[in-house]
Formats: structure tokens, sequence, C-alpha cells
């Protein structure tokens, strides 16, 4: 299985490793630690993943502002204001609505709870699973595309080594590191695979090279 990372054990060795295999891109690096610090190096599964699936299929063509807004207010109708799939089975679709989400999403969180709650989807068993694995798990569950997956394998099983082509932000910064106009994915995977075993920290470089001025 692929490892976290630790940035006490491992963030030397992979800021070497970047250096060594591509110099522009340690170049942005390290701009990004002098402006950010050094916690991006430091990646870890998170306990909650059932809210993290539901937290990602709320934010769905969301601002991050109005999604915490739902999210929270979906939290409160849970009891003791806990995210657990049978809750959500159990809460009628128009009290869901009335919270902020679509039809649309409610579909696709019922869709995720009913294949947790049946043993379809086993979120205990996934840090156990290949990445592509995990992808495959997760995309048979409506709502849930590619991207969303990639993210909750960087985001939340720590990943290290993911990347998404299909991520809007990663596009950007990689034409503006890059010089580029037009984002091509088969070009662009020439670079970035010199970045693995560390593409999800590429990734984090990336997002963040965006807020340098």
């Amino acid at each position: 299985m692929s490892k976290t990372i630790s940035k006490d054990s491992n963030s030397q060795i992979v800021i070497a490793h970047f250096k060594k295999a591509d110099p522009r891109l340690y170049q942005i690096l390290t701009k990004v630690i002098d402006t950010h610090g050094d916690y991006l190096f430091t990646l870890k599964k998170h306990d909650f993943l059932f809210d993290r699936l539901v937290e990602s299929i709320i934010s769905q063509q969301l601002s991050v502002r109005v999604a915490d807004v739902i999210y929270e207010r979906v939290l409160n109708l849970m009891p003791y204001k806990k995210l657990n799939p049978e809750a959500i089975l159990k809460t009628k679709d128009e009290i869901l609505r009335a919270a902020g989400l679509s039809y649309g999403k409610i579909k696709y969180i019922k869709d995720l709870s009913d294949k947790v709650t049946s043993g379809d989807l086993d979120l205990d068993n996934l840090e156990n699973l290949e990445n592509e694995e995990v992808i495959e798990k997760l995309i048979a569950v409506k709502g849930i595309g590619k991207w969303t997956a990639e993210m909750f394998l960087m985001g939340a099983l720590g990943r290290p080594d993911i990347f998404s082509h299909g991520d809007l932000g990663l596009k950007n910064a990689f034409k503006k590191i890059y010089g580029v106009t037009e984002y091509n994915e088969v070009e662009a995977e020439q670079i970035v695979i010199k970045w693995s075993p560390y593409r999800t920290i590429a990734a984090r470089i990336l997002w963040k090279s965006l807020e340098l001025k």
C-alpha cells in the first residue's frame, strides 16, 4: 500500500527529489515554504471517511463558504451532530432540501449512505486497497467522479502519489509555472511523472503557487 508522508522523517528527501527531478518546481517549492511554511509535507489518513465523502459531494460546484454553511446545517440534523449513513437515510428529502442541498445531491448522499450501510462500500477497507481500486469503488457511488475520488485519496487517505489532471487549479498553476497557454494532459504527464512518488506534495505546491505574488 501507499504510505503517508511524515514531515519529520521525509521532508528533506522529498525536497531533494524535486530539486533533482524538476528544478523549476523546486524553485516554486522554496517560495511556497518561505510564504506558507512546510506543513504541506504532512499527509495523514482521516478517521471520519464518511464525513469527508459527504462533505465532498456537498461542496461540488459551490464556493467554500456556501458549502461550509450547508454542511453545518446537515450536521445539525444528525443525532449528536455526527454524520452517519443510517441517520441520513432516515432523514426526509424535504428536510435535507431545506438545509440547502439540491435534490441531486440528496440522491447522491443517500446512494452513498445506502452503499455504506449495505456493505457495498467498505470505507474501513479502503486504506488496504491500491489507488485505482479506491477510485473504482468510489465512482460506483452516484455523484462521485474521478476528480472527487482523487481528492479523497489525497486529502482523506493521505496517499502521497496522486495527481489530478482534471483539477482546474492544478491546470492553471501548471500553465503559469511552465509557460504554456493550453493544458495538454499527455504533454503535462511527461513532467508530472517526474514528481512520482510524491505527486500529492507536488499538487499542494501547485495549488499554493497560485497564491504567490
